[in-house]
């Protein structure tokens, strides 16, 4: 994720039951198919093809496990309460949950001084370092996060668990030898699988993919790419090149044009970060191959959007990074008012079969899905 932060619109409260009734009428159960040109084995000649979309979140769970939070803290004193949201990134995609952060700080009565988001500007792990030993100095009591680089980070993550710091992993799970931690976020091996499974569909399952991403090392990154795989196991589909772009929309895009160059069999591109599907969608369209390149990728940057309404990206696996920023404040609150072992007892029945995970919800987006997706996101506060 690498585009720069654009200031978030100001929020309009909404609740817990307004969200239900949003997902019951449509926005996170709905799904359909669409056609996206799609190249044959040689890359010459397009075929429209179906991919099916699924616009499906995990809105209802979240809300009435909100509403539990909220309702076990009313009356609680949020003095003693400081947290941080510290993503991995200052790029567009986290817009939304630098504002379901704030929200979910006003919801459960923690002051905004007392709520600190940071996003390093170019996404370096040392940005991050650097940031969090600031928040300790601060008095930190709590802070969510998503790891640019796990490895890196270790120490100083179990050092403040060791202190009584509560950490929360969201984005990026953290693996289990740097810190046991819930994560909240997006089930990412899924979401590489739902990749996976679109450009199955878009290649008629067979076809020659190259895959572009900002970090080798980050774990939903892997994981991601993992699922991408394992979706194509037992396809004629061949993943020929993966290139790390390092954070940088400019390198994806060149990186794509020489895979464009270098194996004309590619008629297929995976861009993992958010910025990939534009960057791709450009470095097609300088090829002439707007038509014979199928391109899935993740997330809901405009620039993609826009490329799924005009059909140039063909699906786009979209998250929920308001409820990570939303949830999150609320989990983080509780467990310094409330207790660690309080609100494990809560959260409990609404994690995914590993114990570990919340989902934020995961779905495919396609041009069929675009409207009631656009309307989950106007209801939110979030779109544009």
């Amino acid at each position: 994720m690498n585009f720069k932060n654009r200031p978030g619109s100001r929020l309009a409260a909404l609740s817990a039951v307004a969200l239900m009734a949003m997902a019951a009428a449509g926005c996170s159960t709905s799904t359909s198919t669409t056609t996206a040109s799609g190249g044959s084995t040689t890359g010459t000649t397009p075929n429209k093809v179906t991919i099916a979309g699924d616009v499906t979140f995990n809105q209802s769970n979240l809300n009435t496990l909100d509403s539990k939070l909220l309702a076990a803290m009313k009356g609680k004193s949020m003095s003693a309460v400081k947290i941080a949201m510290v993503v991995n990134i200052a790029a567009d995609y986290w817009r939304a949950g630098q504002a379901g952060f704030t929200k979910g700080c006003a919801a459960a009565g923690v002051s905004s001084a007392d709520c600190i988001y940071y996003a390093p500007p170019s996404g370096q792990v040392a940005s991050q370092i650097s940031e969090l030993s600031t928040l300790r100095s601060q008095g930190l009591t709590g802070y969510e996060i998503s790891a640019i680089d796990p490895a890196a980070l270790a120490t100083g993550i179990k050092s403040d668990v060791a202190k009584g710091t509560d950490v929360l992993a969201i984005d990026s799970p953290l693996p289990t030898s740097v810190v046991s931690t819930m994560y909240l976020g997006t089930p990412n091996y899924e979401a590489g699988f739902k990749a996976g499974t679109a450009m199955k569909q878009a290649l008629g399952g067979k076809g020659t993919v190259a895959i572009l991403v900002g970090s080798l090392t980050a774990t939903n990154a892997i994981q991601r790419i993992q699922g991408f795989k394992a979706a194509l196991a037992g396809t004629s589909i061949t993943v020929v090149d993966t290139e790390n772009d390092n954070g940088s929309a400019a390198t994806a895009q060149s990186d794509a044009e020489q895979i464009l160059a270098n194996h004309t069999s590619v008629n297929g591109l995976y861009g993992v970060y958010s910025y990939d599907g534009p960057a791709l969608a450009t470095a097609v369209k300088a090829a002439g191959k707007a038509d014979k390149v199928a391109i899935i990728c993740d997330d809901a940057d405009p620039a993609t959007v826009t490329a799924v309404q005009n059909g140039t990206i063909g699906a786009t696996i979209v998250q929920m990074p308001y409820m990570q920023g939303y949830t999150g404040a609320l989990l983080l609150a509780a467990e310094k008012v409330l207790g660690k072992s309080a609100v494990t007892s809560m959260v409990k029945s609404y994690l995914e079969s590993d114990g570990m995970t919340l989902s934020s919800g995961v779905g495919v987006l396609t041009q069929g899905d675009l409207n009631a997706y656009q309307s989950l996101t106007s209801s939110l506060g979030i779109s544009g």
